[in-house]
């Protein structure tokens, strides 16, 4: 178990700063000290000063012309008189040089030097008249100072930022740079995420949960000689709650958790990278048992041998193979348990990917229609709503959507309900945010002319139409000519979320999709460049189904797709040319003759395409319900949860028949 914390209490912490101030207090001192301020000197006036000079008591005459000041020196014999009693004490403080006994200030220069000199003929007197300057001690120190201390704060600053900023921690010096970054989670201090705020992901925080009980109770594995696992690997698209889960993970885990990101351990001086590597695995290890997170490895962890074309020295190679020893090597621990996530595994090197370094491979999926349901609840907790909401028909209108982006989703709608300043939120809002985030934003003052608008209306009601007629299309939700983003018109569909697409299937949209075109075709016998977003989808969706899943006829049963990502540059192609010339035509072929459907399709149903265009001009938006009154009823419908709902009460029908003929064979 994790290391109780000491009680002890803390030792005060010594600065260096302290030195500095005392040795600067010395130095201050020492010139204060041999300053003429601190010794036994009276001040005097111009008529002492001639009557001083009459009795001859004065050995010396200082004139600094600077300050207008004069320093007066008694000789030996005026100091041991009464009359200079108060300066002939002794200064308590060693001063150098001679001390003068009387100071005084003069007005001006010439007058003051000549009654001097008058006084010292007329009385014949040896009296020294001298002339000089002087300036404030302390200040000439400090000024000499001024550059050093320049000098010496710009070099730390300069460390300070080489170093990656701040103050006394691990990094903040530049002896400290290979010192790990890692921030180290306390159950106590830190917010804690438990697993009950992950929705969904049931299969991967099993296995998460699995990974916490090794640590907790390690002889429950260890007794029948199995070994706690190394490593387990987060995998799987953006958003889907990767980091999510690792968070749960250092709140649920009661030992200590290490969490950084991959970019943490790139700098720029070279072999620093390698350094907080076996930095950060002392730490855990004295901290033993212990976690580790590595958010976004792909940043250390590419395959090695890439993009090494000049055959230098690779700081990211270094740190990866660091990080390989310390996972799997002599000298290995066995209480540090490492987790990371990445979006892209297919780019880790194989040596990582192995097992005894990450022995779990943990995919984290989009959610289905039953998680994104979880999620919702999830974050709709803290969000006020005002009505029971129907969690089931949100989940529908969401297909391919992550955790990320149903949280964004409910934010999205709370703001939109504030905006129109909405005591709690709504079902309409929900709808309104996933249209916002969907289609963009709606650009209603957007300048349309008549013409582009019928035009506009025409092409959505060709998609709205075609996708209705056709089975395995997309069931239509809404269908608006309002700009949104970067599009002058939008039709939202409801997607069947399939594990396998068959050929039909892919045709079926394919056609649906070159439905607008089509539309203006049968209307009016022009095409315009509207169609450019639903080409480029129709012309993926024909060269996947020629070059990747093998659903051609005339290439067959080929697939051109490598998973490992090796032919990433692209500089050769892994067919001939004339196999290149058939995909070419397959696609060509493939997308004209949907598209030829699509113009029979519409053709056929000419007079309710030109009522939903119409329609559509009318309201600028319409629904499922107004296909329905010119179209009828759609014979395709295929409700998922109505399905799984129907095979629930099955379920239930048959376990009350079973109790029932259970409860008869009891009484006989």
């Amino acid at each position: 178990m994790a290391k109780e914390n000491k009680t002890n209490p803390k030792k005060p912490k010594f600065s260096s700063w302290w030195i500095y101030g005392l040795v600067a207090v010395l130095l201050i001192g020492f010139q204060l000290f041999n300053s003429d301020d601190l010794a036994s000197t009276q001040k005097t006036t111009t008529s002492e000063l001639q009557q001083y000079l009459r009795n001859g008591d004065v050995k010396k005459v200082l004139i600094i012309t600077n300050t207008n000041q004069a320093k007066v020196f008694l000789t030996d014999e005026a100091i041991a008189k009464e009359v200079h009693k108060d300066v002939n004490e002794k200064s308590f403080l060693p001063a150098s040089g001679n001390v003068p006994q009387y100071t005084l200030d003069y007005g001006d220069l010439q007058i003051f030097q000549n009654e001097i000199t008058e006084i010292k003929k007329e009385n014949n007197l040896d009296t020294i008249i001298e002339f000089g300057k002087e300036s404030t001690a302390i200040l000439v120190f400090l000024l000499s100072l001024l550059p050093f201390v320049l000098i010496i704060g710009i070099w730390i600053y300069l460390m300070r930022r080489m170093s990656g900023g701040g103050g006394g921690g691990a990094g903040g010096q530049i002896f400290n740079i290979g010192k790990s970054k890692a921030k180290l989670f306390d159950e106590k201090t830190d917010t804690r995420t438990s697993f009950k705020d992950v929705a969904g992901l049931e299969g991967a925080k099993e296995e998460v949960e699995e990974i916490v009980d090794f640590l907790r109770n390690p002889d429950k594995y260890t007794s029948l000689g199995g070994k706690i696992p190394k490593g387990a690997l987060l995998v799987g698209p953006p958003g889907t709650g990767k980091t999510l889960l690792a968070k749960a993970v250092a709140g649920e885990a009661k030992v200590p958790f290490f969490s950084l990101s991959g970019s943490d351990f790139v700098e720029m001086f070279v072999g620093v990278g390698a350094s907080r590597v076996r930095d950060l695995f002392k730490q855990a290890k004295d901290k033993s048992p212990a976690i580790i997170f590595i958010d976004e490895i792909d940043a250390i962890g590419r395959a090695r041998g890439k993009n090494n074309f000049t055959g230098s020295n690779d700081e990211r190679e270094n740190t990866l193979n660091q990080l390989l020893t310390e996972m799997d090597g002599f000298g290995t621990n066995t209480n540090v348990i490492v987790l990371a996530a990445t979006n892209r595994a297919d780019v880790l090197d194989k040596a990582l990917m192995r097992a005894g370094r990450f022995d779990r491979q943990i995919y984290v999926d989009l959610p289905d229609i039953r998680e994104r349901k979880e999620i919702f609840e999830v974050h709709l907790r803290p969000i006020k709503t005002s009505e029971a909401l129907d969690l089931e028909f949100l989940a529908r209108q969401t297909p391919g959507f992550s955790g990320a982006d149903i949280a964004n989703v409910c934010n999205e709608a709370a703001l939109i309900a504030a905006r129109k300043e909405k005591k709690a939120v709504s079902k309409q809002d929900f709808l309104d945010a996933v249209d916002r985030i969907v289609g963009g934003l709606e650009k209603k003052n957007k300048i349309i002319t008549p013409g582009e608008k019928e035009t506009i209306a025409y092409h959505e009601a060709g998609h709205a139409t075609t996708s209705w007629m056709l089975e395995h299309a997309a069931p239509l939700v809404k269908v608006t000519i309002v700009p949104r983003g970067q599009s002058l018109g939008a039709a939202w569909y409801l997607p069947e979320e399939r594990l396998i697409v068959r050929p039909e299937q892919m045709l079926d949209e394919m056609c649906a999709t070159m439905g607008g075109r089509a539309a203006e075709k049968v209307i009016f016998n022009k095409i315009s460049t509207g169609a450019l977003s639903d080409l480029e989808k129709v012309t993926k969706q024909a060269r996947a189904m020629v070059t990747i899943y093998g659903l051609n006829d005339e290439i067959g049963n080929i697939t051109y797709y490598d998973s490992a990502g090796q032919d990433s540059y692209g500089f050769s192609k892994p067919y001939s040319e004339d196999t290149a010339r058939k995909i070419d035509a397959e696609i060509s072929k493939i997308i004209e003759e949907q598209y030829q459907r699509a113009i029979k399709v519409l053709t056929d149903n000419k007079d309710k395409l030109t009522t939903l265009a119409e329609r559509l001009l009318e309201k600028e938006v319409i629904f499922k319900e107004d296909l329905e009154k010119i179209f009828g009823v759609r014979n395709f419908e295929k409700d998922i949860l109505a399905l799984e709902n129907k095979k629930n009460l099955e379920k239930l029908k048959d376990s009350d028949s079973k109790s029932e003929e259970e409860e008869i064979t009891e009484n006989n």
